[in-house]
């Protein structure tokens, strides 16, 4: 069921539909109708229309000849957003050592802080969530519009697989140890060092994740 909230119906469905299938709740080839999410979601049939619309332009579902076929996120589509968020992430990060300082930095510290937490509590949700703040804090103190609006959305569309992999004990340590390096780096207002010290995160996560897809 869709709670009230301030954010309008259609969006809400959109960011439910979208949720479930980046999640993994409809597999790849499953097929959705507009009467099915309508009883699901306990919604009219509009916003369900809307919203399979805009996960068409998002490339997450396709028409079908009974219904909207679930395409979600492929192996090829892993190794695409792998390869733009290698390229891209370490800009991302020098940009944002060049503006760093204490106050900008609190709410990334926060993140990384709560990461180590559930790290060592071993709670995958928690730490796939603490693992995006992170990134999307990240992304904002670069300054760069462009740089966030790109690479927000690619980092959304693997969290299935970025929680299969934190739920490697391992990993997840692995992890919290690249982010303290990284932000290290954003301390010391070293671009050249959070550039490379992101770079290297993103392959490795890419290397972690395509072992296991």
């Amino acid at each position: 069921m869709i709670e009230h909230k301030t954010v309008s119906l259609a969006d809400q469905v959109f960011e439910r539909l979208e949720s479930d299938i980046l999640t993994g709740k409809y597999t790849r080839g499953e097929i959705l109708t507009e009467l099915r999410l309508s009883e699901d979601m306990g919604v009219s049939r509009t916003p369900i229309r809307e919203a399979l619309r805009r996960l068409e332009q998002e490339h997450l579902v396709e028409s079908a000849s009974k219904g909207i076929a679930v395409l979600g996120v492929s192996e090829d589509d892993l190794y695409d957003i792998y390869a733009i968020r290698i390229r891209l992430e370490g800009m991302a990060a020098a940009r944002a050592a060049e503006r760093a300082n204490e106050e900008t930095l609190a709410d990334l510290r926060e993140a990384l802080d709560l990461q180590e937490y559930y790290v060592t509590r071993h709670d995958a949700d928690r730490i796939k969530s603490q693992d995006s703040m992170f990134h999307e804090h990240l992304y904002r103190l670069s300054g760069s519009t462009t740089l966030f609006d790109t690479l927000y959305p690619l980092h959304k569309k693997v969290q299935k697989f970025r929680r299969a992999s934190v739920q490697n004990e391992d990993r997840a340590e692995q992890s919290l140890n690249e982010h303290k390096r990284i932000f290290a780096c954003l301390l010391a207002r070293d671009a050249a060092g959070a550039e490379a010290a992101m770079t290297e995160h993103v392959k490795n996560a890419m290397n972690t994740i395509l072992k296991r897809s």
